[in-house]
């Protein structure tokens, strides 16, 4: 239950809310049970006198030699009895056979009146019990006295109705409840400044944040907050962090790609010149024209690789996953290669199980994997020589590990290899390894692992024939066992 209801939760009005309304609900109970406790505090003196009223008028009882029962009550006695400006006091008196001696014939008798008790069930005690009388709730104490020997008694009954009680149970009430009415609006008044104050370290911590410049990236105070708001301040700092190395690397990534675009770029504005001269002949405008061709295959295919990595970069939390096969997956991306591998006189093949096995099932997005596939097989057949003397040979594998149960992609060659001390750089964008002389846009391995990461999985390179010369390169994709 919430006493104040908002359209927006606040932090304030919550803590308000679960404080004042215990309270509020307690209010109405702290009622009822002073209630209760003031009538019992009201009946106790009242009873008391009830109980010393009937226990003097029963040692007016008296019992002749014959064992009749009188009862002679004195006029100062009786007057005392009905002494009371507030109440009426009604007694009664009845002897060991149920005959009227003296007092109000019309006063309830108690249960027990009527019949000849056990001697088990005397009563040396007053009792005392509600009852009602000329249409008035009244108190009535009561008491069973003993005539001689017989074990037959004589009933002893005084009466009052409840007026000074209720009066007395009235003053208790308004003696603790009134204090209770300043009480209440003083304590929402304190919690009300309490939770102003125990809150201000947050203001301040948005105003610090509001006042910042939309460049600074630097981490928020910890030691200037409150304890519980620490591990807040600390997943803020962390996320500060992520976006400042974001930041960062996408800044180096368009640094990078600007400078990878101007090549190409600026090969192409040069060609154009050289076709434009006035005294160039056919045979140099068709040169010009080549150049031009390959220099726009270049800056097509880095900006594909641009696009590829932006796609893997976000692919995780954009697109869907579903179960893939990935036999399946790295026979296409083998079929689609074989052109390419063609073209350069390079034996590719496929080596492992066949499609449909259903440990060869991975979820991921089919999408990402065939990009990561297709860029080790294209990657593999770029970077392996082939001659007659010498064919290039590159085979995709899928194999699936003895005890794990995991599934490896492995793609290797017969080419120069990765030196080890450069197997590290190759996985970052635009960087391609030495010595090869090979045009490429150094975007396919960091593809390659991005789409691995998306897919938890580890991306490995090791020589396909160590010891050998060329050693050759092995890349793996290792997934986890699901």
């Amino acid at each position: 239950m919430k006493i104040f209801q908002r359209a927006q939760r606040s932090l304030f009005g919550e803590i308000l809310d679960w404080m004042l309304t215990p309270l509020l609900l307690l209010w109405p109970v702290s009622l009822a049970l002073t209630w209760l406790v003031a009538q019992n505090l009201a009946n106790k003196p009242f009873d008391r006198a009830l109980v010393y009223n009937v226990q003097a008028l029963a040692q007016f009882i008296q019992v002749t030699p014959g064992q009749r029962v009188r009862f002679l009550l004195p006029q100062p006695a009786s007057e005392l009895l009905r002494a009371d400006d507030s109440d009426n006091v009604y007694y009664q008196v009845l002897g060991a056979k149920g005959e009227y001696l003296s007092g109000e014939r019309e006063l309830p008798a108690p249960p027990r009146a009527g019949h000849e008790p056990s001697t088990g069930e005397l009563a040396e005690e007053p009792q005392l019990r509600d009852a009602e009388f000329r249409g008035l709730p009244v108190r009535v104490a009561y008491l069973w006295v003993p005539i001689g020997d017989s074990g037959a008694q004589a009933l002893v009954q005084v009466a009052e109705t409840r007026e000074k009680r209720s009066v007395l149970a009235a003053e208790i009430i308004k003696g603790v409840m009134l204090p209770q009415f300043a009480i209440l609006p003083l304590a929402v008044l304190l919690v009300w400044l309490a939770l102003v104050r125990g809150i201000r370290p947050l203001s301040a911590l948005a105003s610090r944040i509001r006042a910042r410049k939309p460049d600074d990236l630097s981490p928020l105070d910890e030691s200037a907050v409150p304890q519980e708001v620490g591990p807040l301040v600390g997943s803020v700092n962390d996320l500060l962090t992520r976006l400042k190395d974001s930041i960062a690397t996408q800044k180096r990534f368009l640094a990078d790609a600007a400078h990878q675009l101007k090549t190409p770029l600026a090969g192409l504005r040069m060609q154009a010149d050289l076709a434009q001269r006035e005294d160039a002949s056919a045979d140099d405008l068709k040169q010009s024209l080549q150049q031009i061709g390959h220099a726009s295959v270049r800056a097509t295919h880095t900006v594909n690789q641009l696009l590829a990595l932006a796609r893997a970069e976000a692919g995780g939390a954009v697109m869907a996953q579903q179960p893939c096969d990935l036999a399946q997956l790295t026979i296409d991306v083998v079929r689609e290669a074989v052109p390419q591998a063609m073209d350069k006189q390079i034996d590719l093949g496929y080596d492992g199980p066949a499609p449909g096995a259903p440990e060869l099932t991975l979820l991921g997005n089919p999408t990402l994997l065939r990009e990561m596939i297709r860029n080790l097989v294209e990657n593999a057949i770029h970077y392996t020589p082939s001659t007659p003397e010498s064919p290039g040979v590159v085979t995709a594998r899928l194999r699936v590990e003895p005890f794990s149960r995991a599934l490896a992609v492995q793609v290797e060659d017969n080419g120069p290899g990765i030196p080890q001390a450069e197997r590290a750089s190759v996985f970052q964008p635009f960087y391609r390894a030495l010595g090869t002389n090979v045009h490429g846009s150094g975007l396919g391995l960091p593809i390659v692992q991005e789409i691995a990461a998306q897919h938890r999985a580890e991306v490995s390179v090791d020589d396909a024939h160590p010891g050998q010369q060329p050693p050759g390169a092995c890349f793996t994709v290792r997934f986890r066992a699901s």
